[in-house]
């Protein structure tokens, strides 16, 4: 659990910005259920700094995202599926035609050097920015060909395949693996005890 939300700890190792977007829709509950969880997934998938102020987050940017990770998860499942998602790619297109935040470099008081944002973040460029990695991944055919769905059980999450040999079968080997593993030695158990 994450402190103090009530609901699943977010998860930010499917690869990209657009696909842990994905994944915070690919479980039962919404992962996404109020600005406060947004604006943890803006900092966690990196497109915002650690640190920055993030007041403007409201239900809107709330709405606005869940949208545009509803898009997503279509491209990536028509994708998967070899099959368009036309009305989806015309949204992720425009959306993707908006700059981006502007970053800069700035050095703090211990001499260390950290990456801000140029102006108070905004949800136009930042969903510009989930909207160009997901044109990008699209666009990657090397990148397009690691694209995978999770073969765990009820578990809806895409990732990037970017294993030894492309063999990975689950989002996660420490959850869905670790439950797939669990699960097969209930069932050798069970089938070698008779019952």
């Amino acid at each position: 659990m994450a402190a103090g939300t009530g609901s699943c700890e977010m998860r930010f190792d499917s690869g990209r910005p657009c696909l842990d977007l994905v994944a915070t829709g690919a479980y039962p509950t919404e992962q996404l259920s109020h600005p406060a969880r947004l604006r943890e997934w803006l900092v966690g998938s990196g497109l915002v700094p650690a640190g920055t102020r993030l007041d403007a987050v409201d239900d809107e940017w709330l709405h606005r995202f869940t949208e545009v990770r509803a898009y997503v998860t279509e491209l990536a499942h028509a994708e998967l599926a070899r099959r368009p998602a036309l009305r989806a790619l015309r949204h992720i297109n425009t959306l993707a035609t908006a700059p981006p935040p502007g970053i800069r470099a700035v050095r703090t008081p211990d001499g260390t050097w950290r990456r801000t944002l140029s102006d108070a973040p905004a949800c136009a460029p930042l969903l510009a920015a989930v909207a160009r990695d997901t044109v990008d991944l699209l666009t990657d055919p090397a990148a397009r060909a690691l694209l995978r769905q999770c073969e765990g059980d009820n578990c809806r999450r895409l990732y990037l395949d970017t294993s030894r040999g492309r063999r990975r079968r689950w989002c996660s080997s420490e959850v869905c693996g670790n439950r797939e593993r669990v699960a097969r030695h209930r069932r050798r158990t069970t089938a070698g005890s008779g019952g």
